[in-house]
């Protein structure tokens, strides 16, 4: 059985939550992100009666790969975008929007969903973990509500949001929920959980720190040597 995790938890992912006599294939494991919106005029009589459809909003999904001091040591190279436009960090440790799949094959990001609808994952962060380079110490899993500040968008509008962790074979190994938490309000982005190596194995920590900033360059300040 899944665990529902809780800030601060933490889960060994090889051990299958530290004993729950859980078997998981951890040759691929998917870090699901999924979120619901509030309806326009809310719930009730008054956001029926006035509105009720869903706003959009679009949250990304990013991972930061972090060597044995925390940080990233590759910010990876600028390119030239088709629009024209210069993109940075392209193919290092940092997986985004822009930079789907890390150069190792090892990690990657399904693809960016932009409204949240559908049920399920809105967004999946793939990675093997046990072929990952023994000098990528840990990842750090974030979330951002694009131009969230601009179109006054918050993760206190969210509802539904969730992060977890599932198997090769499809098997939920942990949830983490962020539904109902007033700290979350006027946040637009967050550091939602990482994965890091801990005694000859991997563990999954559900960290849920959020921040006001909708860009994920300004957490990257946190972990880079610059």
């Amino acid at each position: 059985m899944a665990i529902n995790l809780v800030k601060g938890q933490t889960i060994d992912l090889r051990k299958g939550g530290g004993g729950s006599g859980e078997s998981y294939d951890l040759s691929q494991v998917t870090v699901g992100l999924g979120w619901d919106v509030r309806q326009k005029g809310g719930k009730g009589f008054f956001g029926k009666l006035f509105g009720g459809q869903e706003e959009e909003y679009d949250l990304d999904a990013v991972a930061f790969l972090l060597d044995k001091s925390g940080k990233v040591a590759d910010l990876g190279r600028t390119v030239q975008a088709r629009d024209g436009r210069r993109v940075g960090m392209y193919e290092g440790d940092i997986i985004f929007f822009n930079s789907l799949r890390h150069p190792s094959g090892h990690i990657w990001l399904t693809g960016d969903n932009r409204t949240g609808a559908g049920d399920g994952d809105d967004e999946q962060i793939i990675v093997k973990l046990e072929e990952l380079d023994a000098k990528y110490d840990k990842i750090v899993f974030i979330v951002t509500i694009y131009q969230g500040i601009q179109n006054n968008q918050h993760f206190g509008m969210v509802e539904n949001a969730f992060i977890r962790a599932v198997d090769r074979r499809g098997k939920e190994i942990g949830k983490f929920s962020l539904s109902g938490d007033s700290t979350y309000d006027g946040m637009c982005s967050m550091v939602f959980a990482e994965a890091y190596r801990k005694d000859g194995t991997w563990k999954f920590r559900a960290i849920g720190e959020p921040r006001r900033t909708d860009s994920f360059v300004e957490i990257l300040r946190d972990y880079t040597y610059a």
